[in-house]
């Protein structure tokens, strides 16, 4: 069966005008085109708008989109069961979030009070999925899933007070890099040995036991791993790097 662009715009839920703008950037071309200049989809097409639209309810770019998607080893299967391994994470998260809401709006209509620890158990699993979504086969693989298991389950155990300043500790971090990029400070210097260690510091709410030589490891992988280096420098490129040198230094 074939489509015209307003027949699959109306089959996927989208305009003609978002199918021509994936014809022009090359994301979805149809599959023919008639002598009077009609598009026309056929089944591959009907199948490549699907994943494109998993894609971006991802949260991924069009042109991200586009070179997953056209690159040699693209296996849709693969990329299927990545989906929904994604969105069964999500809603889990959700789940957790409601049910937090839910017994948040008992106690204030006099049920059931709360611990302080349950207020914020959601928040935290969420924070420590989301790393683990993230970066986590790259530390799994650096220092192993004992470690990182402990790691994450000492995130869990923060209380109410540890947990937001962790958070806090956090983004100071991000401030104070990003001023002293733009400063042009020394990682050697006296603010950017305080940047490490109020990086030791963060690490300390995960981390057992600390050690220079993890630390440093760490940080080697800010730049070695571009999401790490998007992570900090996505206001002031250089951060990624600032906190490696402050680290090396700071570690020796």
């Amino acid at each position: 069966m074939e489509y015209t662009v307003k027949a699959l715009a109306e089959l996927a839920g989208v305009t003609p005008r978002t199918l021509r703008w994936y014809d022009q950037k090359g994301l979805l071309k149809p599959r023919r085109t008639t002598e009077a200049g009609y598009r026309l989809y056929g089944r591959e097409e009907v199948d490549r708008l699907q994943t494109i639209l998993f894609y971006k309810e991802l949260g991924l770019e069009l042109e991200a989109v586009r070179e997953i998607l056209d690159a040699p080893g693209f296996d849709r299967l693969a990329a299927l069961q990545s989906h929904l391994a994604e969105l069964e994470t999500r809603r889990r998260r959700l789940d957790a979030l409601i049910l937090t809401v839910e017994k948040t709006i008992d106690e204030t209509k006099g049920g059931t009070p709360m611990l302080d620890k349950e207020k914020f158990e959601a928040f935290k699993r969420r924070a420590v999925e989301a790393n683990e979504e993230q970066y986590g086969k790259e530390i799994r693989k650096k220092y192993g899933d004992e470690t990182v298991d402990r790691a994450n389950a000492n995130v869990l155990s923060l209380s109410e007070e540890d947990y937001g300043q962790w958070k806090a500790l956090g983004e100071e971090i991000r401030s104070a890099l990003s001023a002293a990029v733009r400063e042009n400070e020394d990682p050697a210097g006296k603010e950017g040995q305080r940047v490490a260690e109020l990086h030791r510091r963060w690490l300390s709410y995960s981390w057992e036991t600390y050690t220079p030589q993890a630390h440093r490891g760490l940080a080697e992988l800010y730049t070695a791993d571009k999401r790490f280096t998007a992570y900090y420098d996505q206001e002031v490129p250089g951060c990624a790097a600032f906190l490696r040198d402050a680290v090396r230094i700071y570690t020796e």
